[in-house]
């Protein structure tokens, strides 16, 4: 029995020496001009989608968190809101793409059904001057979504393709947690300007968020940089300062990354209180030293894409 694994070992490793030689003679079958990374390529690329521009849309900005809990959507929405503030000649909307848990009719103040256009197309719910679409508005509030990812890629698509959005200057897309079936879609669907990255400044929530550059960097959409939320806590009574979830963690991964910070956001509870009432502080308090924050955030936004356009 032992001489037998023993020829069976020696057979394998002349195998293994004899693969370089045969995977050279394949290369070479393959002519000189087209290498086999080449060959790869055109392979992969055959099975994707092509990129189609949103109707009416100029420019998309996605919003995106490694991990839930660290106030994305609230950052989607004050940095739209931050955008009209800032210019009120554009004009922008929010897409809310979190199927599974809708936060935008919540934080906009919105319920109800989208009507149709003549064309079959839904209309989106306005507040505030911005226009909106979530799957929460085609559901019930506490109903669960317990759906397959066929049916989520499928709902995506409607909220991608079956919307009128008339004119728009940008279109802030609140991405789901997370890197999966939906943040491919989207990025491999339409053209996307770039991408704002939102953590806290806690380790293991910037793990998460690495992870979610990362992968936008691997589907080619530029990192717009990283919103580094719930950076300080300032004691209303004596206004001492406390770094709950720790001190400058998301401006040590934006090194690491290559990317700039577009802003600190403070733990604040105007912030908290503001959004369960569906009154972003950036229009509730626009004086405030918080929307101030999500304001200076929306304009290095602008900044980066004017960079990366120009």
């Amino acid at each position: 029995q032992l001489m037998r694994i023993l020829i069976k070992y020696q057979y394998l490793m002349k195998l293994v020496e004899r693969m370089p030689r045969v995977c050279k003679a394949v290369i070479k079958t393959s002519g000189p001009e087209r290498s086999l990374q080449e060959r790869q390529k055109q392979h992969m690329a055959r099975g994707l989608p092509k990129q189609k521009p949103i109707a009416g849309v100029k420019q998309v900005i996605v919003v995106a968190s490694g991990k839930g809990g660290v106030g994305k959507s609230t950052t989607a929405v004050n940095l739209a809101l931050g955008l009209t503030a800032n210019d009120p000649s554009k004009t922008v909307g929010i897409l809310d793409a979190d199927v599974y848990g809708p936060s935008i009719p919540k934080l906009m103040s919105l319920k109800g059904n989208p009507e149709l256009t003549d064309n079959n197309l839904m209309r989106p719910l306005m507040n505030f001057g911005i226009p909106c679409m979530s799957m929460g508005f085609l559901v019930e509030d506490v109903a669960p979504i317990v759906w397959r990812g066929l049916m989520v890629m499928s709902a995506i698509e409607k909220l991608l393709r079956q919307v009128d959005w008339g004119l728009l200057d940008y279109l802030v897309i609140d991405m789901p947690p997370g890197t999966g079936d939906v943040q491919l879609s989207i990025t491999q669907n339409v053209p996307i300007a770039g991408a704002v990255i939102v953590s806290t400044p806690q380790d293991i929530a910037l793990l998460d968020a690495r992870r979610g550059a990362e992968m936008f960097r691997k589907v080619n959409v530029p990192v717009l940089g990283i919103v580094q939320n719930m950076s300080v806590f300032q004691c209303p009574k004596c206004n001492h300062q406390t770094h709950i979830f720790g001190a400058d963690g998301a401006r040590a991964l934006a090194d690491t990354l290559g990317v700039q910070v577009l802003g600190d956001i403070p733990l604040h509870l105007s912030i908290r209180e503001m959004s369960d009432r569906g009154q972003p502080v950036v229009v509730s308090s626009p004086d405030s030293p918080e929307a101030e924050a999500y304001r200076k955030v929306a304009t290095a936004v602008v900044q980066r894409l004017e960079e990366l356009s120009g």
